[in-house]
């Protein structure tokens, strides 16, 4: 029989998001004890068991919105007085999705790249650098990073991309990073980010259109990349394209005000700031 763990790498393998659900609290009689697990599928599927009956049903039922949202979720319920179950006691049920690693590739080792890369893997991507200045794409520059050197429109073409990857064009010479956007564009990746400023993506789009390239597929690029953060050097440059990664990851779309700007709660939550008792 296969185990909860051994489902979870299953399940990284086929690279699917799923949701470990635990139990993390039992009062009373309960169908299963602290510590029990399963793991859900989008598609229905399980492996393991929390209880079954009417608490596992509730709990199916919220795999779909904890996918979407990728929130942990709490479900704290009473199994008579809420589910009308017979056990009579309470329990209390972690979801949380666990979703595979996502690969990033990155054309181009330059200034942007390299602080871009860097940051890339302590957001937990497994990143690949393709660039063939082999004097620029180095184990000093690019540390425990798999390093392709060689021809990026050539890595391109043979690039098996699925809705796990992201790619970022930051190349050193404006025509690759053009062929790599044709190549690159009607692909089924998860974020395809441009280096560059704005006149650059606007010729790269009338020169695209004119080559017969589906004007439609433009709104996939993400071009100037990055969030709006008056970015100047490649450090500040990479810093707002991480900023972007992390606002695409968590589904947050849109303008992202900065954190000073949403309101603070107050310590008595009624929006009146008191002093702390002591």
């Amino acid at each position: 029989m296969e185990t909860t763990w051994h489902a979870l790498l299953r399940a990284s393998e086929e690279g699917v998001s799923v949701v470990l659900c635990t139990v993390v609290g039992v009062d009373g009689s309960a169908p299963r004890h602290a510590g029990a697990r399963m793991v859900a599928w989008p598609d229905g599927r399980i492996v393991g068991t929390i209880g079954g009956g009417r608490l596992e049903h509730v709990v199916l039922g919220l795999v779909p919105e904890v996918l979407r949202t990728g929130v942990p979720r709490r479900v704290d319920v009473h199994l008579t007085r809420d589910l009308g179950m017979c056990c009579g006691g309470a329990m209390e049920v972690y979801m949380e999705p666990i979703r595979p690693r996502e690969r990033l590739v990155v054309y181009g080792a330059g200034h942007v790249a390299r602080p871009s890369a860097a940051i890339a893997v302590d957001l937990g991507f497994d990143v690949t650098v393709v660039d063939a200045r082999d004097d620029w794409n180095t184990e000093g520059r690019f540390p425990g990073m798999q390093r392709v050197e060689g021809d990026p429109r050539a890595h391109a073409r043979a690039l098996e991309v699925d809705p796990r990857t992201w790619i970022l064009v930051a190349t050193h010479d404006h025509a690759l990073d053009q062929d790599l956007l044709e190549i690159l564009l009607a692909r089924p990746f998860a974020w395809l980010g441009l280096v560059g400023s704005r006149a650059k993506a606007a010729k790269f789009f009338l020169r695209l259109r004119a080559a017969g390239v589906d004007e439609g597929l433009f709104s996939r690029v993400s071009t100037p990349v990055g969030l709006d953060l008056g970015a100047e050097t490649p450090a500040e440059i990479a810093v707002s394209i991480a900023a972007e990664w992390v606002r695409v990851r968590h589904g947050r779309a849109g303008a992202v005000p900065a954190l000073s700007e949403h309101p603070l709660p107050a310590r008595g939550g009624d929006g009146v700031a008191r002093a702390p008792r002591r």
